[in-house]
């Protein structure tokens, strides 16, 4: 009995520090109990990048699809302010993950699964941001940056999740995104770090020796789910290291002075420059931002809250403000590409490097229908300069996750699936 309580305990501790670790429920144990950083598949020639922006409230898709597919098409009343970028970008239409609930399946964006289906599914409902840190942010400080909104209806940010199923906290404003990236943490900080990280270490090696017990004592069936459980730690190994090691290096020299946060979509030009920043110091390879309901448009004149706007009835005023905000944050995301396609390193352009997704896992918050969704993918070699429609009637439906496994085929990651794909969309 003691030691079950003790075994408890352990998974509780562990899974406070490392997100959640818990060893697999194993049938053949029923009855006796109720060095390196990841490297970098394929050959690229320099760091390949990821950014992901998603709007919680998604856009309205008749301002935003043009009428004309092609390198033809006309530009929609949200798509002009990208005009600049055009060759630099594609726009997909029909690309979805074939869900329904509203707001309740928004979290799904980057994965295709949700939450509440993901627990017998082998990579559970990992987003393909931390699907690609796995393998591109072994090398910096931070494997991914992600940042949004805590607060908001339904939960907040909730973009990122990890194989697990435990929900990536977001970094929540400018003034904390710049103190992750360039404020050096004091003596203090640095020796509390060092405690946090041994212990995590020694429950670590606690937990391995009672899972390397476990592996004597149960059928063939139930060594596969240990044996993913013990990928699950090697995982945590890493990531351990990669922490004793950055402990002790100084961060970048901070370009300007602390930002102080508005809580407002006014934070934006701050939040999408702190991570072109980011990419470019090399602290990240992998970032995502959440453009959610506590991003309040008051500063742009309105005087309503984002998330009513968004069930607008038609009324003309409403949608008119709404068109007001939505292509405020077009004008943001255009500049975030453009300030990525000036910075370099090694003689390229970040944005040439970096595939750049922009979209949303809500297609009409009016109507709360998860279909069609607004995406825009650009740089990284999606710059088509073409608006594709790639479902249309008696058109098998494409999975968005079809595309998503061609982000990580272009990342140099070897991998034939992600989420829900069925193949991979080019």
């Amino acid at each position: 009995m003691r030691k079950s309580t003790d075994l408890k305990r352990r998974r509780f501790v562990l899974q406070s520090f490392t997100g959640s670790l818990l060893l697999p429920s194993l049938a053949s144990l029923a009855s006796a109990e109720s060095d390196a950083f990841p490297a970098q598949g394929g050959a690229v020639s320099q760091p390949r990048r990821f950014v992901a922006v998603g709007n919680l409230l998604g856009f309205q898709q008749k301002h935003f699809f043009p009428a004309t597919t092609g390198n033809g098409y006309e530009e929609t009343t949200l798509l002009k302010p990208l005009h600049e970028h055009r060759d630099k970008f594609t726009v997909y239409a029909g690309l979805d993950h074939g869900l329904r609930g509203g707001h309740f399946a928004v979290h799904t964006f980057l994965s295709g699964v949700l939450h509440h289906e993901s627990k017998n599914r082998h990579d559970g409902n990992v987003t393909i941001d931390q699907f690609l840190a796995d393998s591109l942010g072994g090398g910096t400080r931070f494997p991914s940056l992600t940042v949004g909104s805590e607060g908001g209806i339904h939960g907040g940010c909730q973009l990122s999740w990890t194989r697990s199923g435990v929900r990536v906290p977001p970094v929540t404003g400018p003034a904390e995104l710049f103190e992750k990236l360039f404020v050096t943490e004091t003596e203090s900080q640095k020796k509390r770090n060092v405690r946090e990280t041994e212990l995590q270490a020694s429950i670590l090696d606690s937990v391995l020796e009672e899972a390397g017990d476990l592996s004597r004592r149960i059928n063939t069936e139930d060594r596969a789910k240990l044996d993913e459980y013990f990928s699950s730690i090697r995982d945590v190994e890493k990531k351990i290291k990669a922490r004793r090691q950055w402990n002790h290096q100084a961060k970048p020299d901070a370009p300007f002075k602390k930002p102080a946060n508005t809580n407002t979509v006014a934070d934006l030009p701050m939040l999408y420059e702190l991570i072109a920043l980011a990419l470019q110091t090399d602290s990240t390879r992998v970032a995502t931002l959440e453009i959610g309901g506590s991003f309040l448009p008051q500063n742009l004149g309105i005087d309503k809250s984002y998330h009513s706007m968004s069930h607008h009835g038609n009324d003309e005023e409403v949608v008119a403000n709404l068109l007001k905000l939505e292509t405020y944050q077009l004008e943001q995301f255009s500049k975030f590409l453009k300030r990525l396609s000036e910075l370099e390193m090694e003689g390229e352009s970040i944005l040439d490097t970096t595939a750049v997704l922009f979209g949303s896992g809500m297609g009409n918050a009016s109507s709360h229908t998860n279909t069609d969704l607004p995406i825009v993918l650009a740089g990284g070699g999606y710059d088509s300069g073409e608006y594709k429609q790639v479902a249309s009637k008696g058109v098998q439906k494409v999975p968005l996750c079809n595309l998503f496994v061609d982000i990580a085929q272009r990342s140099g990651i070897e991998t034939d699936s992600f989420g829900t794909s069925t193949g991979v969309y080019s």
